[in-house]
């Protein structure tokens, strides 16, 4: 039997791989049963041994060694009106049942797989899970294209479909969904802010990397607002943090975001910031990931400690 279109091997599984990755999924996604494990950022195979036990908030869980497992699977957005893709990072071996969860929003131009490479967010995510630099989550990316994370006029709305297509598939898997974090850069980035702001009821903590932020419609980029009218509904900057949000921005001295980036750290209130050399590219945001991945850690505990305010 050919395999399902909704289901794309992209590499050969491992025993191990396989068992993790297919195992959390298979409980009724009504998505591909078994979604195919994707290489590790490091070439490997998807899918870590070893490891160590850390506690979490549903009881303990062990964090293998190697890269975190990484599964895909893709599915027909109505919100969208197209297939997307949604690529699930797990630290830790077998169920994720009760673990937080970190939405991974992307950048202008790469989707949800390129996500996890780009960054090296399988391998980020279980080093911090390993050394105890944040408790265990579960990061998630998903395709965005390139409509800035919010409705269209065209129909397009990546906003609706994390909301009612991608929050209830990991709800289904035992993920705590109430309440999340969510990480993005560039477009992914202003994304993540937008999401906070607009719905502060289910996200805790927004770190964002070089946020694509415009003080105009006639100074943002062709195609990421449909008029002034639409620029002026979704905008980030000049609005106060939203209740009950933490955030942390970092943007290099080199981005042409630096400036913006600073006044929505001073208008947001970031509680954490990161302001040091460097540019509007992946070398820069792999550097920031780390902080990152702490920070919303932190906000997804359990019994959350007060951020810790840094310099920037």
């Amino acid at each position: 039997m050919r395999p399902s279109r909704r289901t794309i091997l992209l590499a050969v599984p491992t025993a191990v791989a396989g068992a993790i990755g297919g195992a959390w999924w298979a409980r009724g996604s009504g998505d591909a049963a078994a979604p195919a494990p994707i290489p590790s950022e490091g070439g490997g195979p998807a899918g870590p041994t070893g490891g160590v036990t850390t506690p979490t908030g549903a009881g303990a869980a062990v964090v293998p060694d190697g890269p975190a497992a990484v599964t895909r699977t893709t599915f027909h957005s109505a919100a969208r009106g197209q297939v997307v893709s949604m690529v699930v990072v797990s630290p830790v071996v077998g169920s994720v049942d009760g673990l937080p969860l970190c939405l991974v929003l992307h950048g202008r131009g790469d989707d949800a797989p390129r996500a996890v490479t780009l960054l090296g967010l399988d391998t980020a995510l279980a080093d911090a899970a390993r050394t105890g630099t944040a408790p265990p989550f579960v990061a998630v990316t998903v395709d965005g294209s390139e409509a800035y994370w919010h409705p269209r006029a065209s129909g397009d709305d990546p906003e609706r479909m994390i909301l009612t297509e991608i929050l209830p598939r990991l709800a289904d898997q035992g993920l705590r969904t109430t309440r999340f974090a969510a990480i993005g850069w560039s477009m992914g980035g202003y994304g993540a802010l937008l999401l906070a702001q607009r719905h502060p009821d289910l996200v805790t903590a927004v770190a964002a990397s070089s946020p694509a932020l415009w003080r105009a419609y006639g100074a943002s980029a062709p195609g990421a607002f449909d008029s002034a009218t639409d620029f002026a509904a979704h905008q980030v900057l000049g609005e106060p943090p939203a209740p009950g949000v933490t955030y942390r921005i970092d943007c290099g001295q080199s981005d042409p975001f630096y400036a913006v980036s600073r006044q929505a750290a001073s208008e947001l209130a970031a509680t954490e910031q990161g302001f040091g050399p460097g540019g509007h590219d992946p070398v820069y945001w792999r550097a920031a990931l780390p902080a990152q991945l702490a920070f919303v850690g932190r906000a997804l505990a359990p019994t959350a400690p007060p951020p810790r305010p840094t310099a920037g």
